[in-house]
């Protein structure tokens, strides 16, 4: 499965070039490499931003899927009267303080992926406006317990709901063009695959974080949300949270005085991942589908539903599965009211297999540094020691005039002799970011989590890993022109190693591109 190149752990990675795809059904769009992958400029192709209600009804997707290829598709809009996108936006109010909108400004979605998506289904349920219209998981256990949940709250609410339709293959939500929406809560490597194939069959995306799985599938899903003109929110949920934005902006407007570091922790006490024997496959599973674009595997023990987190192949490690929220926050405080400070300079990441041993991929224990110049950041993981006595926020912003730390679904702000000058706490949760993403697709609210925005920070992760994996530091080079001082707007100065794992060297028959 793997080709020469050596890496940290001894596993080995290839490179290849991606051509535009022709696309079917059991094919995933994709959009062609015009440069080495370590030279990366999305600064000028990528610059605007959607804007509310702008946006095209929907290609048809059985045109999509007759056209020969994602590189010559054209611009082109079909009739969708039933697409909520195409709606005039109403006045509403949710749980965040909008009136109950109107029928007209219904917005019918799907689920993708019960395990952490289950949030979602319950944030649908309470937001007023919102069909819940398709269900999807590989697991049948985990769709009849799902579809049994949803029965039992509408029994509750004493609601005459329409139970919403259940599938194991999310191509399916695709194919029904009265749904709107799609939320992807399944596994990172299908994250980027599944955003982009929504985007191209006309449909919104709520994608939980990391967002991709690797540093080209980031680019490729910003790509296809600009090119389809689709709102994309990465579930970064601190971003909507009222106390957290308030923490930033004073941050932003000097409450410490010139900000010069951010510290970030994760600790956790997970157990060892366990053998990986050879297995039956569950039953009621579909292995070959939650597998997806990943090139094919046996089944094994301990790693369906979760201990793919720790597998190269299929996860980030800690640092893409936890890390992306306190790495997204450091990075959002840091960067100003104008945007970015500075362009990233330099990424370490040291750190082993301290606690859990080597039958896991990634790390257990360890730290990453990201050098701006001007400013830096530090991110910590401890996956199997929870380190209690610490007591650590979330994290932690340094300026010369004190420091604030984020913690929970607040903020406390300190000057320089550690006496308390600011505070505040509110609503948290995954309600309100979920709201929001509705409401912009009623054309009434921004995204706060754009994808774009969302994927400069996973960038952070997908370095950091790569650095570790190599055992290199990472150094870019001076950005050029008009590129925004972003990570994912510049070259790396480091050997042609970074191409070997900036981007999965194989899908999966079926999956793949045709070269």
């Amino acid at each position: 499965m793997r080709s020469p190149v050596s890496s940290r752990n001894g596993k080995n990675r290839l490179n290849t070039g991606f051509n535009p795809a022709t696309v079917s059904r059991n094919e995933l769009p994709r959009f062609p490499v015009t440069q080495p992958v370590f030279k990366i400029d999305l600064a000028n192709a990528l610059r605007g931003k959607p804007s509310m209600n702008t946006f095209p009804s929907p290609l048809d997707r059985r045109e999509f899927l007759a056209a020969t290829s994602l590189g010559i598709l054209a611009a082109r809009s079909a009739t969708n009267p039933i697409s909520a996108q195409d709606k005039p936006s109403a006045q509403s109010t949710t749980a965040t303080g909008q009136t109950t909108p109107k029928s007209s400004d219904r917005v019918r979605i799907g689920v993708m992926g019960l395990g952490r998506g289950m949030a979602h289904v319950q944030s649908a349920l309470a937001t007023p406006g919102v069909e819940l219209a398709w269900i999807c998981d590989v697991d049948e256990k985990r769709l009849n317990s799902a579809l049994k949940a949803i029965a039992a709250k509408h029994d509750q609410a004493s609601a005459k709901a329409v139970l919403p339709q259940t599938t194991d293959d999310f191509r399916r939500i695709l194919d029904d063009r009265t749904v709107d929406a799609l939320v992807i809560a399944a596994p990172n490597f299908w994250q980027a695959p599944a955003t982009i194939l929504a985007c191209a069959a006309g449909k919104h995306v709520y994608v939980e974080k990391p967002g991709s799985h690797d540093p080209q599938e980031a680019i490729w899903m910003v790509a296809a949300a600009r090119k389809h003109k689709r709102l994309v929110q990465m579930g970064n949920q601190r971003r909507s949270w009222p106390a957290i934005q308030e923490a930033i902006s004073k941050l932003h407007e000097g409450v410490i005085g010139r900000l010069t570091y951010a510290r970030c922790w994760y600790n956790n006490l997970r157990k060892p991942v366990g053998p990986q024997s050879p297995a039956a496959i569950p039953a009621g599973l579909n292995f070959e589908l939650w597998q997806g674009p990943v090139p094919r595997r046996d089944y094994v023990e301990n790693l369906v539903h979760y201990q793919w987190h720790w597998f190269w192949d299929y996860g980030n490690g800690e640092l893409g599965n936890n890390g992306i929220h306190a790495l997204d926050l450091a990075r959002w405080g840091l960067s100003g009211k104008q945007g970015e400070r500075d362009h990233l300079q330099a990424v370490s990441y040291l750190g082993g297999h301290y606690h859990l041993g080597k039958t896991q991929e990634s790390p257990d224990t360890g730290g990453c540094l990201f050098d701006y110049g001007t400013h830096g950041i530090l991110w910590e993981g401890s996956s199997s020691h929870a380190r209690r006595p610490d007591k650590l926020p979330f994290v932690e912003f340094y300026g010369e005039q004190g420091s604030l730390s984020i913690e929970g679904s607040g903020y406390r702000a300190f000057d320089m002799d550690g006496a308390e000058i600011a505070k505040n706490t509110g609503t948290g949760g995954d309600l309100i970011h979920f709201e929001n993403f509705i409401e912009a697709i009623r054309g009434n609210q921004p995204l706060q989590a754009e994808i774009e925005e969302g994927q400069k920070s996973t960038m952070l992760c997908h370095l950091g890993n790569i650095s570790w994996r190599l055992g290199q530091t990472l150094h870019s080079q001076s950005l050029k022109g008009n590129a925004e001082p972003s990570s994912i707007s510049q070259s790396w100065n480091t050997t042609p190693e970074i191409n070997n794992l900036w981007t999965r060297p194989h899908y999966a028959p079926g999956f793949a591109p045709q070269m």
